[in-house]
């Protein structure tokens, strides 16, 4: 298994490869400054739902690293391959990051913790050193359940193919124009919003659940990332569905779970068992 290097030796190490990737789509995403069209800003935000919301935050987020509810497996691979538009890897090294983060939160083998500092975590990470590019004893370690299921395997071997198809989707509704803002404007929105969990959600932000680290709840990053930013939530409670625990936090990661409830589609899903008074007295004390 590779090993966990400390932050002082992770930052000797340029990644080559994320920082061509992050540089290649900031440049072709700065048409987006004179080349606006509603047609255009319906693409990106659109795009930013599916990918972001379905894919990320509710697919490989919530159902695949935390198993907090059941869809039957079309629906699990759909929104696998959704999710891998986002250009964050593939779904077993993303999902093995992140079962990584919780089981190292704010420790020296914390993928991204923020206690080097904001940049770290919001973009050091990926630029220096290891980020996701994990060896296969560590996938085995932390995602052998999707190394063994054949479909996420092949999802992840070819994760690259499903934003090629959706480029020349939207070149064929809406020219290059659209393939600026639908793939690389929202690739790097998505990002940087995806990148404020690991950062401003661990440094700003009300903290109602006495966790052994430094995760709060942001509603700002939370309206970003459709419900992520209830991150101290979240580490208070990493198995269940539902993020927004009060009635006033906008969750709609959650909200779709609850559609696909309805749908005959999520089962076994997964609550926290809590009362909200209690919160709330935690919050003021």
């Amino acid at each position: 298994m590779q090993n966990v290097l400390t932050f002082e030796r992770v930052r000797q190490t340029i990644n080559r490869k994320n920082v061509a990737i992050v540089t290649f789509f900031h440049l072709l995403a700065i048409p987006v400054f004179y080349t606006f069209n509603w047609q255009n800003a319906v693409a990106l935000l659109i795009g930013n739902w599916i990918v972001g919301s379905l894919g990320v935050g509710l697919g490989w987020h919530r159902l695949l690293t935390h198993r907090s509810f059941v869809v039957p497996k079309w629906l699990e691979y759909l929104l696998a391959a959704l999710g891998t538009m986002s250009v964050q890897d593939s779904p077993d090294k993303w999902a093995a990051t992140h079962r990584m983060h919780h089981a190292f939160v704010e420790t020296d083998k914390d993928p991204h913790s923020t206690r080097p500092g904001f940049w770290w975590a919001q973009i050091g990470w990926i630029v220096w050193g290891t980020a996701q590019d994990h060896d296969q004893a560590t996938l085995q370690r932390y995602v052998p359940d999707l190394l063994k299921d054949k479909g996420h395997a092949l999802i992840s071997r070819f994760y690259y193919v499903p934003i090629v198809v959706s480029a020349f989707i939207l070149f064929a509704i809406g020219g290059w124009t659209m393939i600026v803002w639908g793939v690389f404007a929202r690739v790097v929105v998505g990002w940087h919003t995806t990148w404020f969990v690991n950062s401003l959600s661990h440094i700003y932000g009300s903290k109602p659940h006495n966790t052994d680290d430094d995760s709060t709840n942001n509603w700002f990053v939370a309206l970003l990332t459709f419900g992520e930013g209830w991150h101290n939530n979240h580490h208070a409670f990493p198995t269940s569905a539902r993020h927004g625990l009060q009635w006033y936090q906008f969750d709609m990661n959650w909200i779709a779970i609850r559609v696909f409830e309805k749908l005959g589609w999520a089962k076994q899903i997964k609550t926290p068992d809590f009362k909200p008074a209690a919160v709330e007295l935690n919050q003021t004390a």
